[in-house]
């Protein structure tokens, strides 16, 4: 039985969205968790089972996503209008307070937040992002989302999934492919895995690059100077460079580093290398 609780909400424009939430009667604080591009609420399933023991955790999924509506607008698929949904979840809630935890698109999110109402954040937790995108990491990407090819079984979507990600996640078992195509693909009606997305998502980035990675984001992060944060980032990744994080360490000496061996973009964060980095960030953050 899933130990969280269903909850949807309207996004600014009135779109229908969709979010696990984590109850807990005295948490130690609220963790907002916000997926990649193509991704969804699956993902942090078992780092939210964990977290979910002191903590209560608001698990998003982006309009056009999941269990979130698809939005009629295909230019409303870009941060800025993920940003405004996240910020009226939390004024729906009247959450004044709380933990950013972003992979990819979520931690690119997780920056422009803080920059806007740095007040409301605890803490930051960036999952393989940074100010600068790897350009062939992001043209890795542009390559596949939303034009992948139908599968007709699960068999399928793990070889999709292998040829796809395989350099990414190269000590993954046939139990982890399967695990995480399982969080990316919903069955049909006629029990046929289909991708949890819409795929216009990829529409706004193919037409402009600024819709996908804002340009410039270094004074995005610089306004994480005053707020304890984490970046994790996988050995293998193409998107998120050591130059930048060694960038990011000089502008911000006390950020938190984490480095996941066999992980590429981006780790699953059950990594146990991840959770206990997570741990201890949130132990010395929050103490």
């Amino acid at each position: 039985m899933a130990n969280y609780q269903d909850l949807y909400y309207h996004g600014h424009d009135g779109l229908r969205l969709y979010a696990r939430y984590y109850a807990h009667t005295t948490p130690r604080a609220t963790i907002l968790c916000m997926h990649g591009l193509t991704r969804n609420s699956a993902d942090f399933a078992a780092i939210a089972d964990h977290l979910a023991q002191d903590f209560r955790l608001l698990v998003v999924e982006q309009r056009g996503r999941g269990n979130s509506q698809w939005d009629s607008n295909h230019e409303h698929y870009q941060p800025a209008i993920y940003v405004q949904d996240m910020f009226t979840l939390l004024d729906l809630l009247e959450l004044d307070r709380v933990v950013l935890l972003g992979t990819s698109l979520g931690g690119l999110m997780s920056m422009i937040m803080t920059a806007m109402q740095p007040q409301r954040m605890q803490a930051v937790i960036m999952n393989d992002i940074g100010p600068v995108v790897n350009p062939a990491g992001l043209e890795r990407i542009k390559g596949y989302v939303g034009k992948s090819q139908p599968v007709s079984s699960w068999e399928d979507a793990v070889a999709e999934q292998r040829a796809i990600n395989g350099k990414e996640f190269p000590d993954f078992s046939n139990e982890q492919w399967m695990s995480f195509c399982h969080a990316l693909y919903r069955e049909n009606e006629q029990g046929v895995p289909v991708l949890a997305y819409d795929p216009a998502i990829s529409k706004p980035m193919n037409e402009d690059q600024d819709a996908a990675v804002p340009p410039d984001l270094w004074p995005v992060f610089d306004a994480l100077k005053p707020i304890p944060t984490l970046v994790i980032r996988g050995v293998l990744s193409d998107i998120l460079a050591e130059d930048c994080v060694a960038e990011m360490q000089s502008r911000k000496p006390d950020l938190s580093v984490a480095q996941i061996p066999n992980r590429g973009h981006a780790p699953i964060l059950d990594e146990p290398d991840c959770v206990a980095a997570i741990d201890q960030f949130l132990e010395e953050a929050l103490s």
